[in-house]
């Protein structure tokens, strides 16, 4: 099957500036967090509890990778672009660390579109994109330029 034959994928013609996205969530806990950075960021705050007591974090924290890659996934599922989120660059933050326990949410707005000059199939799609906890505190700030495509005619 190939990604234009499938339902209720988003198109450039099918987005508008200030439209928005809400996901489902993901529980997070120790173990995933240690895991992640076992293969990813092996430092003291992400891996040992006890370490990460009486380091800057004051407690286990998730890898802030590890937050964009949970954050990833819950925009490819909210966010349903018929050719894929493709990434042409951004700005992130991690204003608050993210710990077990957390469960992770992302909502997204569409903040810019600008279509290309050279290539009239594709604009450029700028979303703002929070992900926040059960308490709605941001645990991440991340403004991403998107590649998206019109529907082949």
């Amino acid at each position: 099957m190939k990604d234009n034959d499938l339902p209720n994928r988003l198109y450039l013609d099918d987005l508008r500036v200030g439209q928005e996205f809400t996901s489902g969530e993901h529980h997070l806990d120790a173990e995933q967090i240690i895991a992640f950075a076992t293969e990813f960021d092996p430092q003291p705050f992400h891996l040992d509890p006890e370490a990460a007591r009486d380091s800057f974090f004051q407690g286990l924290a998730a890898s802030g990778w590890h937050t964009m890659a949970i954050t990833m996934k819950l925009l490819v599922k909210s966010m349903p672009f018929a050719q894929g989120i493709i990434g042409a660059g951004g700005e992130i933050s991690w204003p608050r660390p993210t710990r077990p326990g957390d469960i992770l949410r992302a909502k997204s707005r569409i903040i810019a579109i600008r279509p290309s000059r050279s290539k009239p199939d594709r604009a450029m799609v700028q979303t703002h994109s929070l992900t926040l906890n059960q308490a709605d505190e941001i645990l991440q700030d991340f403004t991403a330029n998107l590649l998206v495509f019109r529907k082949e005619t």
